[in-house]
């Protein structure tokens, strides 16, 4: 992998620990819009200053989950080093890696921190220092305790993430007292990322709407507000006819006194359409249906179509139970990480992967009416109007959804035949 130049705020993320003027810092922090280029400079230098700081000591570098973390951070990182001379033994099956260099070695420890067990992971351990790949997506317990193992004098903390919302402890707690912990704050944007092209930019620029676009573009610690999905256009994702489609899935989000809504999805040229829905408020109606009666409803939405599969609220069990029993749909239990699900939507709904069917009145009405909680701590939507908007978020991250990240892809349902749940 080959540079033609850094930027001076990336050389400054490299560097920083051997400049007289920040050599009192204990720690480092990166922020701001994706694609700056703060995590590879950061990485860089992390492993540059353990291995002329120390020799034959152990180090941590920690990501939101093992996986991500040597697909974003540990691989790139690892062909820098080994194209500047660096010796480097990665272990995947131990998660480890071994460097050797300046007539030093070093062991850097890959850990994963996704909930709050992970804290158990690394607490015993004895670390010269730590660096946090994406430090807002972790939770504090296993923050602090990485923290609470750089007991070794000289030791230096590195912390690397994308803004979240401004009620964020680490936002709170580290960068607004950054002064008070002799930390050296850095701001990146994309601009700071010199082997970015003005297309591209303008490209990630276009990717995102909203809250999203404040944080991933600006780089802003911004607090969610208005409609969930501002990017939302008639004009654009509403169709009134639909094409041939090739493969059917449908989406469940199931309620009992609660309205239970249902979407029938068909893809054509890597677009899914919203065809048709089933909604049916208890409430509203004044009666409430059993198990049977949604799926007398399911059945009829889903026709004489050939479906891949129904993917269900994963908390619905008995509704689960009652597709499965009649051995006719495949049953897919549904993603539901909330936050994550309504930026895979937005991402969608950009890049122009969903249509509508202007006869699916329900979808079309929630999503004139599905905002932020602007009184919660943090990001939260209000829990109204969000029926057909969470069977939508199902389908989008059960079945649309490719991998973790910035990268997005429309991943084939594998059809299957007879009715059992996956």
């Amino acid at each position: 992998m080959r540079f033609d130049r850094f930027s001076q705020k990336q050389l400054l993320a490299m560097r920083w620990w051997a400049l007289d003027d920040y050599r009192n810092c204990d720690a480092l922090i990166c922020d701001g819009a994706v694609r700056s280029g703060k995590t590879l400079s950061m990485s860089l230098g992390f492993v540059c200053w353990a291995m002329a700081c120390f020799d034959g000591r152990s180090f941590a570098i920690c990501g939101k989950t093992i996986t991500s973390l040597e697909r974003n951070l540990v691989r790139p990182l690892l062909q820098v080093l080994e194209d500047t001379g660096f010796s480097c033994v990665f272990s995947a099956s131990r998660h480890y890696v071994d460097v050797k260099a300046l007539g030093h070695t070093g062991r850097f420890y890959l850990f994963g921190g996704k909930d709050e067990g992970s804290a158990a992971l690394i607490q015993g351990m004895t670390l010269c220092g730590v660096l946090f790949d994406e430090t807002a997506l972790m939770p504090r317990s296993f923050v602090e305790q990485a923290l609470a193992r750089c007991s070794v004098a000289g030791a230096k903390l590195w912390f690397n993430c994308n803004p979240s919302h401004p009620y964020h402890w680490f936002y709170r707690e580290w960068i607004l007292q950054a002064q008070e912990k002799r930390v050296l704050y850095l701001h990146f944007t994309m601009d700071d990322n010199p082997s970015l092209s003005e297309s591209v930019k303008e490209r990630y620029r276009r990717m995102y709407a909203g809250v999203f676009y404040d944080r991933f573009v600006l780089g802003k610690w911004t607090a969610s507000e208005g409609l969930v999905y501002p990017m939302f256009r008639k004009g654009c994702h509403v169709v009134k006819r639909v094409p041939e489609c090739r493969r059917y899935v449908i989406s469940c989000d199931y309620g009992t006194v609660n309205p239970t809504s249902m979407g029938l999805w068909g893809e054509c040229g890597g677009t899914w359409y919203r065809l048709r829905e089933y909604y049916y408020d208890a409430r509203r109606e004044g009666l409430s249906r059993t198990d049977e009666e949604h799926y007398r409803g399911l059945e009829t939405l889903a026709g004489d179509l050939k479906i891949d599969c129904v993917v269900v609220d994963p908390s619905a069990a008995s509704f689960i139970a009652c597709i499965a029993s009649h051995k006719k749909f495949r049953v897919q239990k549904a993603k539901n990480d909330v936050l994550m699900g309504i930026r895979q939507v937005s991402d969608a709904l950009q890049k122009n992967l969903l249509r509508i069917h202007e006869g699916c009145e329900d979808i079309l009405r929630e999503f004139t009416q599905y905002c932020w909680n602007e009184s919660a701590v943090g990001d939260a939507p209000k829990k109204e109007h969000d029926h057909a908007m969470d069977d939508m978020r199902y389908f989008v991250s059960t079945v649309l959804c490719g991998k973790q990240g910035d990268a997005f892809a429309v991943l084939s349902v594998t059809r299957q035949s007879g009715g059992h749940p996956a």
